[in-house]
């Protein structure tokens, strides 16, 4: 497919304009990046990784009947995907202590929580996407009441067949975060799973090991990151058995 007109460039995502109206392709890039893109690197195959991986979570979500915005992946990097009004939040859910909320509150890592947490973020890098409570959300108009309710119940479910499917191939999934957008139909606004979801908005721990298979390893500098998503693509059967990565120094940007 020809490329077109960029529409927006991200931290690890490009969007360009789509073939239809209503539709846009999303380019998956190597870029990682960590600490509100203060530490950066190019991790050679990362944007691969990502793009199959998105496209095994949203299509497997899309089977339980959970609308998304991912149409078809186009080849390695790109995908199809609908156009959207994005919520300007992150959605967090959480199942274990880990990252800023054991931070927060003194909580040692890999604690289990009583029950799944749904969190809330401000998406604004330059604030650092700060936490906000539903108040905030509805006060502003940046999301009803009713859209609240359904950003809940739909990142519940994601959660539920998410950790059941990590459960089956040996991951512990600590938590995610997901965005979601909305599309009209005349007046009616309905919401769809949005943006991305991969090892790069997850933190998946090996159950027996402990070993982490997300973007903690570049932030922690842990190992190889492009040899943890390729475990997890692995594990998942999103990738051939016999293919390996060979680790290599990730190139730093300045």
């Amino acid at each position: 497919m020809a490329r077109r007109k960029l529409v927006y460039e991200g931290k690890a995502k490009i969007l360009y304009e789509g073939p239809e109206p209503g539709t846009l392709v999303q380019y998956f890039k190597d870029d990682a990046t960590a600490f509100n893109a203060e530490k950066k690197a190019v991790i050679e195959g990362k944007g691969v990784l990502n793009n199959r991986l998105s496209e095994y979570f949203m299509t497997g979500l899309q089977s339980i009947g959970i609308p998304t915005h991912f149409i078809k992946r186009i080849n390695m990097r790109e995908q199809l995907i609908r156009q959207v009004e994005i919520i300007p939040l992150e959605v967090i859910v959480r199942n274990f202590a880990a990252g800023s909320m054991a931070k927060r509150l003194g909580m040692e890592e890999g604690t289990p929580l009583p029950r799944p947490i749904v969190e809330f973020s401000y998406k604004d890098d330059k604030l650092g996407d700060p936490l906000v409570p539903e108040e905030y959300i509805i006060a502003f108009g940046w999301a009803s009441q009713q859209d609240m309710d359904d950003i809940v119940s739909l990142a519940l479910r994601v959660n539920d067949w998410m950790s059941g499917v990590m459960y089956g191939v040996g991951i512990k999934l600590i938590d995610f975060k997901i965005e979601v957008g909305r599309i009209y139909d005349g007046d009616f606004a309905r919401l769809l799973l949005a943006d991305e979801i991969s090892p790069d908005s997850c933190r998946l721990w090996d159950i027996e090991t402990g070993r982490k298979l997300d973007k903690d390893v570049f932030r922690r500098d842990l190992g190889d990151l492009a040899d943890a998503y390729t475990e997890v693509a692995r594990r998942l059967g999103v990738l051939p058995t016999n293919v390996t990565h060979t680790p290599t120094k990730p190139t730093l940007i300045n």
